[in-house]
């Protein structure tokens, strides 16, 4: 048996280093990940793995970059008693001192932010400059959380019985679950876990099982600051895998705060199993996002914007603009100023710099995608631009598709063709009249992630950001449906789930609030006048 196991893994390492390609082998070896033999994909204080072997595979080239030994079930119970042993010990850390945590793993973020960019690009498939750009993202909430260690603030509440104040505290919360998705493999980590350091918690972390190089990679960062400063591993634990890792980690009672991106379907189910045990959870979820363009717009802002929305990161964004809403009047020159653009991209390495348009995730993306163009077909749309794959790709086993523009007969945003987020870079039109028409419609889908108005009328802009306007939780007004920063809080409503991650207020959800009334008078009055005297 154990010579069969290692010829397996002879066999194993000989096929990694023959088959991986200088363009992988160059990246992987910048962040020291092993080009020749399995990775461990779990961390605790330890790096270990005694699961399933798991293969990260390109999307733009479809070779196998790693095989990753990812958490068996007794890995995951053994890292959330570690990260329970963490979170014990850092809590009673001044947050100032842990903003000082915050501020190296930043540093080591930057220090190696083209690096790891380049990896995002080589598993998920984004374009280089996406890839830069969402390092930069967890360097920017880095920073943000360092400011926020002096300032996670509470308050002063008067009290209406004499010689009494009550204050209301922010504690360390516990242990947070992040699990993200394969769309963002840094950024909405990074969300998470600068917050969660910076409120005294532990983090335990299952990345989306087709990600998991980026995760051990930014984990390894993440790792040498902890060892630095003395502190356990296990306050940034990782656990890679499948289901089974991430149902254990949403059962378990160990956890406090469950953060789930991904589908409306396994959210619902997340979400249930964590109230069921009166935990707390942020979910971000389907997006189904809308832009409408009001004859007064400027085609040369709203045109570009519409465009990046609904192609970039081959419209794998949870904010992709998936519904694109024109005033009559101004259609044909949109669609035609749109279609020139469409026109001229061509699908690319993603590692090069020109390129605009890289690979759909998976197989299983481009099978979503081809599926989605069939039904609108049966519904007899109008297929402006193209609705196939590309007959000349940059590699045979890349996921390349082309970006669509579609428009449905039909604009009852009951069907399917408006009400469900696809995954892909479709765009369905629909032409309107009347500004209220648009709003009705955008806010007719499930789904309430973001939204985008373009327009220079400022009548325009109160109906559209008040009480009538966008339902969603991201209302934007001459500006796309992707591209948020970090300084304000990113989240959705109804079906994406109500969750805030990222700025703003976002930190209050990563604490437990105490209510503390203190009485430093001579008299124990009553609120509310109670006289409970028994005399």
């Amino acid at each position: 048996m154990i010579i069969a196991k290692r010829a397996a893994r002879a066999t194993t390492h000989l096929r990694l280093k023959r088959g991986l390609s200088s363009r992988a082998s160059g990246i992987l070896s910048a962040l020291n990940i092993p080009t020749n033999q399995e990775i461990s994909g779990v961390y605790d204080g330890q790096w270990k793995g005694s699961g399933e072997v798991v293969e990260s595979v390109c999307p733009t080239t479809g070779e196998i970059l790693a095989r990753i030994n990812t958490a068996s079930p007794a890995d995951v119970s053994g890292a959330l008693t570690k990260s329970r042993e963490a979170y014990l010990q850092f809590r009673d850390v001044p947050a100032p001192r842990r903003g000082e945590i915050l501020r190296q793993i930043r540093e080591g973020l930057a220090i190696k932010r083209e690096e790891l960019g380049a990896l995002v690009t080589l598993e998920m498939g984004k374009i280089r400059t996406e890839g830069v750009g969402e390092v930069q993202e967890f360097i920017d909430i880095c920073d943000y959380a360092v400011g926020l260690s002096r300032m996670m603030n509470g308050r002063v509440v008067a009290s209406e019985r004499p010689g009494h104040t009550i204050l209301e505290v922010p504690n360390p919360l516990g242990v947070v679950a992040v699990l993200s998705a394969f769309n963002f493999p840094v950024a909405v980590y990074g969300w998470n876990l600068a917050l969660s350091l910076a409120a005294g918690n532990a983090t335990i972390w299952k990345p989306s099982p087709t990600t998991p190089l980026t995760s051990i990679a930014v984990t390894s960062i993440v790792a040498k600051v902890l060892e630095k400063n003395n502190l356990p591993g296990a306050l940034a634990g990782l656990v890679t895998g499948g289901q089974p890792v991430g149902e254990v980690l949403v059962g378990s009672k160990e956890v406090e705060l469950v953060s789930f991106t991904g589908s409306e379907r396994v959210g619902r189910i997340v979400g249930q199993a964590v109230v069921s045990r009166f935990g707390k959870s942020i979910l971000e979820l389907g997006g189904n996002n809308a832009s409408i363009v009001m004859p007064d717009a400027d085609l040369s802002l709203a045109v570009p914007g519409v465009f990046f929305g609904a192609v970039g990161t081959a419209g794998q964004r949870c904010t992709s603009t998936r519904r694109l809403f024109l005033h009559r009047d101004i259609a044909d020159e949109f669609l035609a100023r749109l279609q020139k653009l469409y026109g001229a991209l061509k699908p690319g390495d993603p590692l090069e710099t020109d390129t605009l348009l890289g690979p759909m995730h998976t197989p299983a993306a481009v099978n979503l995608y081809k599926s989605t163009i069939d039904y609108l077909r049966s519904i007899d749309a109008d297929i402006l631009f193209g609705g196939k794959e590309y007959d000349v790709t940059p590699y045979d086993g890349g996921n390349f598709v082309q970006p669509t523009i579609a428009v449905p007969k039909s604009v009852d945003m009951s069907d399917r063709i408006w009400s469900t987020e696809t995954f892909a870079p479709i765009l369905n039109v629909a032409i309107f009249d009347e500004l209220q028409e648009a709003i009705r419609w955008n806010n007719a889908v499930p789904q309430g992630l973001s939204s985008s108005l373009w327009t220079r009328d400022l009548r325009n802009v109160g109906k559209w950001t008040g009480p009538s306007g966008s339902d969603a939780g991201i209302v934007n007004v001459n500006a796309g449906t992707s591209g948020a920063e970090i300084g304000a809080s990113f989240g959705g409503n109804k079906s994406t789930g109500w969750g805030r991650e990222s700025g703003g207020d976002a930190w209050k959800q990563y604490v437990r609030w105490s209510a503390c009334t203190i009485n430093f008078s001579n008299e124990a009055p009553l609120a509310q006048g109670v006289n409970f005297n028994v005399d």
